[in-house]
């Protein structure tokens, strides 16, 4: 069996064998372990084989109707800072600074791609960049990636923040079959200029409730690209959402969706979806799944860890949230599944016969 396919994540990984916790025991290991192996393991493995896992078990997910019930699939695409340090250790160390643009440390940066928008958030793969790198390029090559892999017909759109908001990333999601919904920021300041103009002094064109928030929202898809971008207008949404404490969150968006295809309504929950990788994708992975901690500065090692953090939560979320082959055993609780997946990781014992 190659070494990727009996890892179920590396949170299981680590929890079994490199910590020195009784559970190490069932892995028929004689002593424990640390930072160490774990990171000449990673070092050893192969990245493309972590990535055709998680392509492989989501396209079977869909198989299985797991996201049937939604009418929209999305690829959210982000970036993050992971693994800080005092010093810098490798070339993909990057500075990272305060007001005064003094530098007070290193860390990683990464780009995400998480299927979203289905109710399940699913992390696919992950991108790395150094410091003559960008958050931009470094998305772009994850994008193309992920979608040679899964298909062009998998996902319908990509939701990206303001900085992907540019023509090159715009006409790059197209060629790829897909639609684009972007945050609108000052970046485009011709068409952020357009669209204030466009409704300030107007009505809400419609207005509906989106769980306990109140939601008011304009919507005109007439407006001129700019000069670099292809397409013929661009669609522009500005909504105010009201929060049962007072507070108001206003935003504005961009989209090659026509009205024709796409109410405002599941426009404005598109947009809405690129807080999945924030929340359930970076938040999840660092806070309880040691996204983290890197175990060794070697650029395999590091990438590996990222990759397996990310099947695992995918893996985990598949077999928990849709209870994808269950079988016809009961439900259960996620603590019993992780005891279940750590046992089903060790060797049974063999009689002595000597």
């Amino acid at each position: 069996m190659p070494l990727n396919d009996g890892c179920g994540g590396r949170v299981c990984f680590r929890s079994c064998v490199s910590s020195r916790r009784p559970s190490a025991r069932g892995l028929a290991v004689s002593q424990s372990f640390g930072d160490d192996a774990l990171g000449y393991f990673t070092k050893r493995l192969s990245a493309a084989l972590t990535r055709r896992a998680a392509i492989t078990a989501v396209r079977q997910a869909k198989r299985n109707k797991a996201f049937d019930n939604c009418l929209f699939i999305g690829l959210a695409v982000d970036g993050t800072g992971v693994a800080r340090s005092r010093q810098k250790v490798c070339r993909w160390c990057r500075p990272y600074r305060n007001r005064k643009r003094e530098i007070l440390g290193y860390h990683h940066k990464v780009v995400m791609v998480s299927i979203v928008g289905a109710g399940l958030t699913l992390p696919l793969d992950v991108e790395p960049y150094g410091p003559r790198d960008s958050e931009y390029n470094a998305g772009r090559r994850v994008l193309v990636r992920v979608v040679g892999h899964l298909g062009p017909r998998f996902a319908q759109y990509v939701v990206v923040d303001g900085e992907f908001a540019r023509a090159p990333f715009l006409h790059q999601v197209g060629d790829l079959g897909l639609h684009v919904v972007a945050r609108l920021k000052g970046n485009l300041p011709e068409l952020m200029a357009a669209a204030r103009k466009r409704f300030r002094g107007q009505p809400p064109h419609r207005i509906f409730w989106h769980g306990q928030d109140r939601v008011e929202i304009w919507d005109a898809d007439d407006f001129d690209p700019w000069d670099t971008l292809r397409w013929e207008t661009v669609r522009v949404i500005r909504y105010r959402q009201h929060k049962p404490n007072g507070d108001r969150v206003e935003a504005y968006g961009l989209t090659d969706f026509r009205s024709t295809q796409v109410s405002s309504q599941t426009l404005f929950q598109m947009a809405k979806s690129r807080w999945e990788i924030e929340n359930e994708g970076f938040n999840d992975a660092k806070n309880r799944h040691g996204f983290e901690h890197l175990c060794h500065h070697h650029p395999n090692s590091l990438l590996l860890v990222w990759l397996l953090t990310a099947l695992g939560l995918t893996i985990e979320r598949l077999y928990r949230v849709r209870f994808l082959h269950r079988g016809t055993h009961r439900v259960r609780e996620p603590v019993n599944l992780c005891q279940l997946l750590w046992l089903s990781l060790s060797r049974p014992d063999t009689d002595d016969t000597s």
